[in-house]
Parts: C-alpha cells; structure tokens; sequence
C-alpha cells in the first residue's frame, strides 16, 4: 500500500529562493510557503519508518515525481534509506524527476487520467498540501471517488486549513446543496506531519476493531 502526497510543484525548500515567483507578492507567499516542504519532508520520514518496520509493504510514499511538495516527499523517504515512487507526467514544460526518487520506482506517464488511477489503487492514506490546478484536479478526482462510493474510505488530509478555505468555501458548496454536509468531513485539515500521522495510525486502529468486532459478532 502506499501513502499519497500531492501538492505543489512551485513550493521552495526553506531557505531557497521561489524559482516561480513573477512578482514581490508570489515571491513572499511562495517562500512563506516553504513550511509545508519541511512538514511533507517530515511526514514522508514518518511514513517510511513505519514502511521500513513492516518491510516496505505497506505506506511506501508516493509523489508526482517533481519539484516542491514532490519532492519534499521523496525526500523524506530518502532521508531514512526508504525506497519512494514517483509518478511523472510528460508535458512540454514539466520537469524531469527529481533526484530523491528511488530510480527504479520513477515512471512517467502520458496521461492524466491513467496516473491518476495510479495514485489512488493502493493508497491507504491520500494527503494534499498547497498547490494550483494540478493539485486540486487530484484532491477533487479524489473527494469525488470517496464521495460516490467508487473508493474505500481512506484518510484525506489537507495540510493548511487556513490556504484551503481561502481558496475554497466547502461549507457553502454544502450550504447550497451541491454536496451534503457530510461530504466535507471526508476531509480532515491539518498543520504538522505528526498531527497528519496520528489521523492515519487512529483511522487503522478503528477499523481493525471494528472487523474484529464484526468478525466475533
């Protein structure tokens, strides 16, 4: 199984300069930004100790293979000797995949929709962190996939509440009646890699007493 990190591509590391910053306000967003690197380097540590413990199996990382988040995500792997996948996309502009991803796990795709099926078969956990519009193609493909019951309920964290309801009014998509309530609570909002962890480790300790519970019953 794996651990599913999306985000975005324009995300420096700390202390890099934003690469893709075209004015004084992107440039100061975009390295403010550079928080949710650390914490995705973070979190892909934590999911690749647990993998390293159960012979990466299961929660093995897996990213679009590029800059930013991305990379933030193989590179949490790498930091512990863990093997991590990266999913690429060939696009006239997209970039080559970056240096932490284990060589034999890069694949590079030409469609969007055949990586995206990629992305979800295994996932036991899906996490999304600030990006643009290939980000949030995956979060909604993704929401949408749980919401009508064409995936298993997995947690589906979003790093930054305060980005993703600025960019976003859930409630009023609710309030409206385009979704019902309970939709948005197929999303979790997180700050920090432990917090993100600590869902993942609840959710799996739940399930596994309630199909023990069905299994006496």
């Amino acid at each position: 199984s794996t651990v599913v990190m999306f985000g975005g591509a324009r995300i420096p590391a700390p202390g890099q300069e934003a690469w893709a910053a075209r004015n004084e306000t992107q440039r100061i967003n975009l390295e403010a930004a550079s928080v949710y690197y650390e914490e995705a380097r973070k979190f892909a540590r934590m999911c690749s100790e647990k993998s390293a413990e159960l012979d990466f199996k299961e929660y093995v990382v897996v990213t679009g293979g590029g800059p930013g988040v991305m990379e933030a995500g193989n590179r949490g792997a790498a930091d512990i000797g863990a093997p991590s996948i990266g999913l690429n996309i060939v696009l006239p502009h997209e970039q080559a995949p970056n240096p932490y991803v284990t060589p034999e796990l890069s694949f590079n795709f030409h469609y969007f929709a055949i990586r995206k099926m990629h992305f979800l078969l295994r996932a036991k956990a899906v996490t999304v962190f600030p990006g643009g519009f290939g980000t949030l193609d995956e979060l909604f493909e993704t929401v949408t996939l749980m919401q009508t019951g064409r995936m298993a309920l997995v947690p589906l964290i979003l790093f930054g509440k305060a980005f993703w309801h600025k960019i976003i009014d859930f409630e009023a998509l609710a309030a409206f009646g385009t979704i019902a309530p309970g939709d948005v609570e197929l999303m979790q909002f997180v700050e920090t890699a432990d917090e993100a962890w600590d869902i993942i480790v609840k959710f799996y300790e739940n399930l596994e007493a309630e199909q023990a519970a069905a299994a006496q019953g």
